[in-house]
């Protein structure tokens, strides 16, 4: 079967080797497709791929009119589903959705240089209105959590945390909204980073590490392309500025750092802990935030950082733990004396002060 890329989903496998106009050969007959692999074929300007039927007994003909289909509905959320789901599979649907509409933006954004706003606000809009019944962000962020960490995946997370941290310190709605989107668009300047650096698990030469760099720039330009909200472009360009001029691409210091990146840049930074370098998941979350608790002397803005602190935390009681020492139990109080160091009831009944017991650690939230 015969389909032009951009109604390939993931999972699809291919039943022919794809070759570019030049010659190259890009996906071998086989290849099971993901996100990062359509984005190549965009690269190269492979417009049609052959795959296996995704449904025995579907005519060629049927497939290609559900494969239009499916691009013509694929920013539209069904309200069946939101009835019939219950709250935490309707977010997860929700999630899935956002996820399959920023990989559109970041592939529109490939090809033309700019994305289809509108279409970025009808995803990401009925996410956001869903967050308010979402009192334990925690939970929430552990459930949306996924093995296969992707920069679709990723800045869909930081856009929720951000809104979460842009209600805390008091922004209106509609201000809470433009900053979530701000941190869902953050990295969509990587679609014009080379995949080879994007994906590479050996660490980049300096040239490869000025490439990925530029990414902000590369964003700032696409935003400006897209839409005329300045504060989302400038939350592109500045993610990766900190408040001791270490940062990029301008160096800019405390003061010169607009309000709503600063609250994107901790969200980023948090769950880029979350995930770890390359996708590798670090389960150890209290320990991400005395990471992010520390970074908050001077690389980045005070009140987000003390914000996320102060409504995470609490989160944590009544969350079973794993011990370092293989021991599971529950968080039953906050140490107010070191807010990392809480008290735990262990299974056997016994307590564990951790910040009395110093060699003791928490080494994985269990949800």
């Amino acid at each position: 079967m015969r389909i032009h890329i951009m109604n390939l989903h993931e999972g699809d496998r291919l039943t022919a080797d794809t070759f570019s106009d030049a010659g190259l050969h890009i996906l071998g007959k086989g290849t099971v497709i993901r996100s990062e692999d359509i984005t190549l074929l965009m690269q190269h300007r492979v417009d049609y791929v052959d795959i296996e039927l995704r449904d025995e007994g579907i005519t060629e003909a049927e497939f290609f009119a559900a494969s239009m289909k499916r691009a013509s509905e694929s920013s539209s959320i069904s309200s069946t589903n939101s009835i019939e789901q219950p709250p935490e599979e309707e977010m997860k649907s929700q999630f899935l959705q956002t996820v399959h509409n920023y990989q559109n933006a970041f592939l529109e954004a490939l090809t033309v240089g700019k994305f289809n706003a509108t279409m970025v606000d009808d995803a990401l809009q009925p996410m956001v209105d869903g967050l308010d019944e979402q009192k334990d962000v925690v939970h929430l962020l552990m459930m949306l959590e996924r093995d296969d960490v992707n920069n679709y995946t990723h800045s869909i997370q930081v856009g929720l945390l951000s809104f979460y941290i842009a209600s805390w310190l008091g922004y209106s709605q509609e201000e809470c909204y433009k900053i979530s989107r701000g941190g869902y668009l953050h990295d969509i300047g990587k679609c014009k980073v080379p995949l080879r650096i994007r994906n590479k698990t050996e660490p980049l030469t300096a040239q490869e590490q000025l490439e990925l760099q530029r990414h902000t720039i590369y964003g700032h330009e696409i935003i400006k392309n897209s839409m005329t909200d300045e504060a989302t472009a400038l939350v592109a360009l500045q993610h990766h500025e900190r408040e001791d001029g270490s940062g990029y691409p301008m160096q800019l210091g405390k003061g010169e750092i607009h309000p709503y990146t600063q609250i994107v840049s901790v969200a980023d930074i948090y769950i880029g802990m979350r995930s770890g370098d390359h996708g590798v998941s670090n389960p150890n979350l209290i320990n991400n935030l005395r990471d992010i608790y520390g970074m908050g002397f001077g690389k980045l803005s005070e009140k987000p950082v003390q914000a996320l602190m102060q409504h995470l935390l609490p989160n944590f009681i009544g969350k079973q733990v794993l011990l370092s020492n293989g021991e599971k139990g529950v968080i039953v109080m906050n140490n107010t004396s070191d807010i990392f160091k809480p008290l735990i009831k262990v299974e056997s009944e016994e307590y564990r002060d951790l910040s009395k017991e110093r060699t003791l650690s928490i080494h994985e939230l269990l949800i």
